[in-house]
């Protein structure tokens, strides 16, 4: 990841400034662009990281800001207050995740292959990705880890133009047993691309390094490791040729 760099990305909706970060490799060609949308910490140092990895792997990805440019959660009763108005508010979570979406196909850091667009995230940030392919945004995947599957408007899958991998942790109590056959119905209905990997011994967050809440949110380094290559392996195929 030598030659991976992190740039901010600032720009304005409704009159609230957002800064996201950039992650690219500098002096390469054009590349797929990647919307990742981080858990409800929002912007830190372990989800610069992971779009560092990404970014390593040949894309050009955007950590979106969600929150706002002043708003970083420094627990998890701020991480609520912060994710809640946009969890409850599907509208407005759509609106800050398309923005950044044109945000990573205009900004002028780094060259993106705009016929070549994923959006990926973590926990909330997995709701987040899912309801932007809902919008019938222009991307060829969608992937959630560990994320919520829940949508207010389950006919909007129609708008999919993608194909969706959602990876789940069999063990997670924070993604309620009910929103898997919905999802899986949601998404056949909608005659949608999908796949739901559910991962034996697996909790919420097991990607999350530092998730260690026994019975809830425990990292699981293997299927974390099984996880990424699943979506880069996903990736590959939608990028290809």
């Amino acid at each position: 990841m030598s030659n991976v760099t992190v740039q901010s990305v600032v720009y304005q909706i409704d009159g609230q400034s957002y800064e996201s970060r950039l992650a690219f490799s500098e002096g390469a060609e054009a590349a797929p662009g990647l919307v990742m949308a981080p858990n409800w910490m929002g912007i830190s140092e372990d989800a610069e990281q992971i779009a560092r990895e990404v970014a390593a792997k040949g894309y050009v990805v955007l950590l979106a800001d969600l929150y706002g440019q002043n708003v970083r959660p420094k627990g998890n009763d701020e991480a609520a207050a912060a994710m809640m108005p946009m969890k409850n508010d599907r509208a407005l979570l759509n609106k800050r995740m398309t923005a950044a979406l044109d945000q990573l196909t205009t900004q002028n850091l780094a060259a993106v292959d705009k016929a070549s667009l994923a959006a990926f995230g973590f926990c909330f940030g997995g709701c987040c990705a899912l309801e932007l392919a809902r919008t019938g945004a222009p991307l060829k995947a969608a992937v959630s880890f560990h994320g919520t599957l829940d949508t207010t408007n389950p006919a909007d899958a129609k708008n999919i133009k993608g194909k969706v991998l959602v990876l789940h942790g069999a063990s997670d109590p924070l993604v309620p047993k009910e929103q898997l056959p919905a999802f899986e119905a949601e998404m056949n209905a909608a005659n949608v691309d999908w796949q739901l990997l559910s991962y034996g011994g697996a909790f919420h967050s097991f990607t999350d390094r530092h998730a260690n809440n026994p019975g809830v949110q425990m990292y699981n380094p293997t299927v974390s490791r099984r996880a990424f290559t699943a979506m880069h392996n996903l990736l590959d195929e939608v990028f290809a040729g």
